[in-house]
């Protein structure tokens, strides 16, 4: 039986940067992952310290974004790929009420990193936005497809890597040690985004699943290089290629696309896009959320070696980095998590 550190089961972007600290920190481990698309490779990759829908920073945004800046950068040295392609945020705003709000916005402590004080007018005749825009700095897109082939090429070169489906009846717990297969590791870390519904070990209660559906768009006349934020996001692909949206559909796991969300989706672009385009593609994931849209870090009392990285929502690219450093001087050096972001809170919630 080979003796390890870790195992860790899922490898989206919690489990990449949980990853990350293992390999910092020269512990042994192995990753169980089937290789299926999640949350992070459905996910329109943006990069955003902000909310922009109220104008405000993203929780704890002035820690997170930093070392989320330096991982990707350091992650894209390492595999030798570039993951981050900085690009602003173009947010458009709706009126005259709105540039005013974001200009009061931009002189908030928390936001004066994030947010430009300069109007930017609009040249792009294929985008409706008499009121120009406002634009968000240090802002960028995450190349998802390069950052998850890209990692699991990187752990298959150090044999470290299982692409196969975790089986929970085959793990074993005895003393201090869990046991897979021809494994044994001091610690187990499901990271598993909102497929930890199908975990026994997990209370389902404690992730709301957020389905988010986006619509690939071919728009040869848009000419857009930074990622505009309308009603719904449209963000760049290359070659005229656009990814639109997202929708959030509360308590949904499925991952088939409806014509529903299509039509809600089209029905936002069309307010903002002036030409024609045409639609060749749709996407379905779903976000792991919680109730009170803060991660879940941790083990349950009665099972201290399973510990889950959870509940990163639709934050994941921002959070996950500092997180994983969090969690693993937590299961290292006994460092307290805060309540926030500690899974025993979940305790208190009630069955929905």
């Amino acid at each position: 039986m080979k003796q390890l550190d870790y195992i860790v089961v899922g490898l989206g972007i919690a489990g990449i940067s949980f990853c990350e600290q293992l390999q910092k920190n020269d512990k042994r481990f192995i990753v169980i992952d089937s290789g299926e698309d999640g949350s992070t490779a459905k996910s329109g990759g943006v990069f955003n310290p902000t909310v922009l829908k109220r104008f405000t920073a993203a929780w704890n945004a002035a820690a997170f974004f930093p070392v989320a800046k330096k991982f990707y950068g350091t992650i894209s040295e390492n595999l030798e790929s570039h993951i981050l392609q900085e690009t602003p945020v173009l947010r458009i705003f709706k009126c005259v009420e709105e540039q005013n709000n974001w200009s009061v916005a931009t002189d908030k402590r928390e936001l004066q990193n994030f947010l430009s004080s300069e109007f930017l007018k609009n040249s792009n005749s294929a985008i409706e936005a008499p009121f120009g825009f406002g634009e968000v700095l240090g802002t960028g897109q995450i190349k998802t497809k390069k950052l998850l082939s890209g990692y699991r090429e990187f752990l298959n070169a150090q044999d470290v890597l299982l692409s196969e489906t975790f089986q929970y009846e085959l793990l074993q717990q005895k003393e201090s040690k869990v046991f897979y297969k021809d494994f044994s590791a001091s610690k187990i870390i499901f990271a598993e985004g909102a497929k930890v519904v199908e975990n026994p070990f997990f209370p389902k209660h404690a992730i709301v699943g957020n389905k988010g559906e986006y619509v690939i768009i071919k728009a040869p006349d848009l000419n857009l290089e930074a990622l505009l934020k309308g009603p719904v996001y449209v963000i760049p692909m290359g070659n005229d290629i656009y990814k639109v949206g997202a929708t959030y559909s509360r308590d949904d796991y499925s991952l088939n696309p409806t014509e529903s969300a299509k039509d809600e989706i089209l029905s936002k672009l069309k307010t903002c896009i002036n030409y024609s385009f045409e639609v060749v593609g749709q996407t379905a994931g779903v976000r792991p959320t919680t109730r009170d849209h803060r991660p879940l870090l941790g083990a349950w009392e009665e099972h201290s070696n399973l510990v889950f990285f959870n509940g990163l929502g639709s934050r994941g690219f921002l959070m996950a980095p500092l997180l994983a450093v969090i969690l693993y001087k937590h299961l290292e050096d006994d460092v307290p998590l805060l309540k926030e972001m500690n899974i025993k809170r979940a305790r208190t919630w009630k069955k929905i």
